[in-house]
């Protein structure tokens, strides 16, 4: 029986286990929103909010706990600086967690875990408008992009066929292209066993 186990294992060693809400509390407490699956949010939501709570507490003990989940020094200081004042009036239950439905690739259920009162630098910028130009694509895209059609030219060559940008050949009126390497020969007419051959 198990009575009384808490916690989801999430397929983790308990060390893997501690270091991914390691991770993940570091980024959250960061960027104030994270995208993750569904039974990590529900894991990381409670050590989120204790930490959070120690930084209301603001005492040096307090500082200390923190540190053993977060161990970049920035970071904890933003903790106690800048987000936990902003939920000083506010007794618990300072994130929130947003389903977003399956990921393409396995079906996992994703969600969005942010706190609920959030700076306005961390918002995400807004899209252009339809007048303006949106942000460039990276150059590596580019560069995929053109080594695809690259590889989709080498192909048709190999097929046979001309690359996107050649023309082609029209075919002849009767049999159609015939195959790189292998010309064709001429019928051969059946003979008779009499020996005269057959028109």
């Amino acid at each position: 029986m198990r009575h009384g186990v808490k916690g989801r294992k999430l397929g983790r060693t308990s060390a893997h286990r501690e270091a991914l809400f390691r991770n993940q509390l570091q980024s959250l407490m960061e960027r104030e929103r994270i995208k993750t699956t569904l039974p990590k949010a529900k894991e990381l939501r409670p050590i989120a909010e204790k930490v959070i709570t120690h930084g209301k507490h603001g005492t040096v003990h307090a500082r200390r706990w923190v540190l053993r989940w977060i161990p970049d020094r920035d970071v904890v200081k933003k903790v106690f600086d800048d987000i936990a004042p902003r939920f000083s009036e506010r007794p618990g239950g300072y994130l929130r967690i947003v389903k977003l439905g399956p990921r393409r690739g396995d079906g996992a259920e994703m969600a969005v875990l942010e706190l609920v009162e959030r700076s306005a630098d961390a918002a995400p910028a807004s899209a252009p408008a339809a007048g303006e130009k949106g942000t460039k694509k990276p150059a590596k895209r580019g560069a995929m992009a053109a080594a695809a059609a690259r590889l989709a030219g080498a192909a048709r060559l190999r097929r046979g066929k001309p690359a996107a940008g050649e023309a082609e050949e029209p075919k002849k009126a009767r049999g159609g292209t015939a195959k790189p390497g292998k010309p064709k020969t001429a019928r051969k007419k059946p003979v008779k066993k009499d020996g005269a051959t057959e028109e």
